[in-house]
């Protein structure tokens, strides 16, 4: 940042190699799965299918491994170097990096599934739990996959590659390329495939996005059909998603500073409302009994579930349930993680893990405990949620719960409002991030790309979303966006490798040689204040 505290306004040709490519490709998938939707889909499933019944074992053990190595940077000496040297300062506060984190990973995501999910596992348990469908056991095995699926996993798969790349970037020097997490694991001439791995990490992300945003439309026109009673139809969802496009794109335009952070502080009040009324006037009791005993029971049975195939009983919940969340999340992460690891300078390593992984995990266990819960506790005293599920669809069912709250109607219209405002903020991020990749010119992370380009990829993104839902359907996108997840395992696991190499010695690999002892220690250094013009 400058004097000032505004970003840096400096010309970045746009890098056409790396641009064309995904757009590109969107485009013609869309016109693929409109011409011919059956056997675009049909090959697109065959594809992925294929990946998850040969490499559920990789997607199991690549995630653990994130675990793992995220937990041992955070003992290690490797946690006290500062990202961008010693003299580096913050331009954000703590809190802010912990709720820009949350609401750019799975915000959206745990609004949508904390309710709907426990219903398809409580009558649909796995056979290696040997439970009832519908039975308390199969409430207790709900309750654990919700904490396996949305708390400590997905989250070090984050952290994994952010930390790498705020360390490979502000650290070593290297280009603003995804690609360039590849140096500490195979030197420096690996950076020619720097645009190859770009273009892939930005199809992944992109027809994530288009899918993320086609069921969030879904969603909030479906919230506004049940309180005001307008139709769910392609009218409606083109407004839907015309006001979410014009606020994200506005947001990601102004800058972190000032559009994102703004958004992520209300965000982070917006949650606290919610989750505050949840407790107070929901079956308190219970969530909270029933949290904490399932949570015992998530954590005696973390290695056998997260390990878990399904082979030995036949059977595909695992490929249907958790190991699809590890090939969604890592087909997220690379662009995701480019731009979280570009706010975390002037903060440690550790400080990092805290904001990025400890502190995140925490709020979605106590979030998924309590709103989990609730669903399960009026299933199972006679409300019919699973019924309204299969007959209303899945967004159907948060909207249920909510109605057992005082104040049902005003609650709703708020809830509508989080789950816009989560969409936008974690789109914001992420189209600031992809427009960085496409350009020229971000050398130490406080330059912009060009506003034009960020809108680019946000009205494309939106057109191909409404032209999707309204003529051909989501199920394409999703699955193209879980396809990006299988070469993204290969990076991943290049990160770890990567992490593990940095972490034995990085004073070998860090430019900063004045932060390191003789002996190559990190010199502990005491937080540095924040730029007092960025907030």
């Amino acid at each position: 940042m400058g004097e000032t505290g505004k970003q840096k306004t400096v010309k970045m040709p746009l890098n056409k190699i790396v641009f064309f490519p995904p757009w590109l490709a969107l485009i013609a998938m869309v016109v693929v799965s409109l011409t011919n939707e059956e056997a675009f889909l049909n090959g697109l499933n065959a594809v992925t299918n294929w990946i998850l019944e040969n490499f559920t074992w990789a997607f199991n053990l690549t995630t653990l491994a994130c675990l793992i190595t995220v937990v041992v940077i955070y003992f290690s000496p490797f946690a006290k170097v500062r990202i961008g040297g010693r003299k580096a300062r913050p331009i954000m506060s703590f809190m802010n990096l912990v709720w820009i984190t949350l609401c750019t990973t799975i915000a959206a995501g745990i609004l949508f599934w904390a309710c709907a999910e426990p219903m398809y596992h409580l009558y649909a348990p796995a056979a290696f739990e040997g439970v009832e469908a519908g039975s308390p056991g199969a409430a207790m095995f709900a309750m654990k996959t919700m904490f396996l699926e949305w708390t400590w996993s997905p989250y070090a798969i984050y952290t994994t590659a952010t930390l790498i790349f705020a360390f490979v970037f502000y650290n070593m020097k290297q280009k603003y390329s995804m690609g360039s997490v590849l140096v500490p694991a195979f030197g420096p001439k690996v950076t020619k495939l720097n645009n190859l791995i770009d273009v892939i990490c930005l199809f992944a992300l992109v027809a994530g996005m288009a899918a993320s945003l086609g069921t969030g439309t879904l969603t909030i026109a479906g919230g506004i059909q049940n309180v005001f009673g307008i139709k769910s139809n392609p009218t409606l969802w083109a407004a839907v998603i015309a006001v979410i496009v014009i606020t994200f794109v506005t947001s990601s335009v102004s800058g972190i500073m000032n559009g994102i952070r703004i958004l992520s502080d209300i965000n982070a009040k917006a949650y606290m409302i919610l989750f505050v009324f949840l407790i107070i006037f929901g079956p308190t009791a219970f969530m909270l009994n029933f949290s904490v005993e399932s949570y015992g029971a998530y954590l005696r049975d973390f290695l056998p579930m997260s390990l878990s195939t399904g082979e030995i009983f036949g059977e595909s919940w695992a490929r249907s349930w958790p190991v699809f969340y590890w090939c969604n999340w890592m087909s997220w992460t690379p662009i995701t993680a480019i731009f979280l690891a570009k706010i975390l300078r002037g903060y440690t390593i550790k400080d990092a893990i805290r904001c990025n992984f400890i502190i995140p995990s925490i709020f979605s266990t106590v979030w998924m405990g309590i709103f989990a819960s609730s669903a399960i506790y009026y299933e199972m005293n006679g409300d019919g949620l699973y019924e309204l599920m299969q007959s209303s669809g899945t967004e159907s069912v948060v909207y249920a719960v909510l109605e057992h709250m005082p104040f049902a109607m005003i609650l709703i219209v708020f809830y509508l409002f989080i789950v816009f405002i989560s969409f936008v903020t974690a789109s914001d991020s992420n189209t600031n991030a992809m427009a960085g990749l496409c350009t020229y010119g971000i050398t130490d992370g406080e330059e912009e790309a060009p506003a034009w380009l960020k809108i680019v990829w946000g009205l494309s993104i939106a057109v191909v979303t409404w032209i999707v839902i309204s003529f051909a359907g989501i199920d394409g996108i999703k699955a193209a966006s879980n396809l990006g997840g299988f070469p993204t395992m290969f990076l991943i696991i290049c990160m770890i490798v990567g992490l593990v190499k940095i972490c034995k010695n990085p004073s070998k690999y860090d430019t900063f040689k004045e932060d390191y002892t003789e002996d190559g220690k990190p010199i502990p250094s005491e937080r540095l204040p924040i730029k007092k013009e960025e907030g």
